[in-house]
């Protein structure tokens, strides 16, 4: 038998639907259907021994977020280009479970980042079932997506630093994340960095958390594969004995399997994510974080994380707060 991963298969499904991508990002009935019996296929042939099932946020109880639509904001250049087309686009993750998801079989996309995006959106005046457009943009290409207009903000696992800040805007953080260890639901011993020493430590190729483990944790032994599905798959078939990166990315794992799959430890690095705007448009950024703290204190933001991260088991912490020092 063989045993396919979950981003082999994941690849597979996107593989058969990509083609029929529309351009508002939804999926075309013969997209549906390509990307449905590819995936009955994947599974039957292969059996997904070890791979998490297909759990997550639920469309059904979802929050609901209330639209703004006295909103205005004309010394936005962003936001009038937006408010012309009728429509936001958002740059989004397409592929990390619990942030950000797409669903190769519909094309919709959920996650905590999406619930974010959505939320913003509503304050900013634009409707989330009718007024934004989402759009994967790879880690790699969000600044110059920014930069080059094809994207009006960006919520995906955006970490706020020194180098980025030269080149885009930030809003928030919304969200601090930081290193942590995905371990298997039975595991009792190891319990956070201290314990990893002759543990099999599993991480992306090229990563930062893999170069932390290899610089800080001489003691632990390091192992590198090209995606955390592939971690996640050898940690469930008893391969390594955890997975480690941010622990956004971790509880979206562990959401999707919590009989079998945990978050542990305290966090050993700080990630303060934030939502990329265009450098120039101040106006934006301030309009988000006020939008930020608004939902927060209205309780969408604790909403949005329980039905996406909080599916993990673990509760949701209390929100950074604004950095203004960001559009000063």
């Amino acid at each position: 038998m063989r045993i396919h991963t979950p981003g082999r298969l994941a690849m597979r499904v996107r593989l058969a639907a990509t083609a029929h991508v529309a351009v508002t990002g939804r999926l075309t009935a013969a997209g549906r259907l390509a990307a449905t019996v590819s995936l009955v296929l994947a599974v039957t042939a292969c059996g997904a021994v070890g791979s998490p099932p297909a759990r997550g946020p639920q469309a059904g109880r979802l929050p609901h977020y209330a639209v703004d639509t006295g909103f205005s904001l004309p010394s936005s250049p962003t936001w009038k280009s937006a408010k012309q087309r009728g429509q936001l686009t958002i740059g989004v993750k397409e592929d990390q479970p619990g942030m950000g998801e797409m669903n190769p079989a519909t094309g919709v996309y959920s996650g905590f980042d999406v619930e974010i995006a959505e939320m913003l959106a509503a304050s900013l005046g634009f409707d989330p079932k009718s007024g934004i457009q989402f759009k994967a943009i790879a880690s790699a290409n969000r600044e110059t997506a920014l930069q080059n207009g094809q994207i009006d903000y960006y919520v995906g696992t955006y970490t706020i630093n020194p180098g980025r800040k030269k080149l885009v805007g930030f809003a928030g953080p919304y969200y601090i994340a930081g290193q942590k260890l995905l371990v298997r639901a039975g595991e009792k011993r190891l319990r956070g960095p201290r314990d990893m020493s002759g543990k099999k430590i599993c991480s992306a190729v090229g990563s930062t958390p893999l170069q932390r483990i290899q610089d800080d944790y001489p003691r632990a032994v390091p192992v590198a594969y090209d995606s955390y599905a592939i971690c996640v798959d050898n940690l469930l078939n008893n391969q390594v004995d955890a997975v480690t990166t941010d622990d956004t990315i971790l509880l979206g794992y562990a959401a999707k399997d919590p009989r079998h799959l945990k978050v542990v430890g305290k966090a050993f690095s700080e990630e303060p994510y934030g939502v990329g705007v265009p450098r120039t448009d101040r106006a934006l950024a301030r309009a988000l974080d006020k939008a930020i703290t608004a939902r927060e204190r209205n309780g969408d933001w604790k909403r949005a994380y329980d039905v996406t991260l909080g599916l993990s088991g673990v509760p949701a912490p209390k929100p950074p707060r604004i950095d203004r020092a960001l559009t000063s």
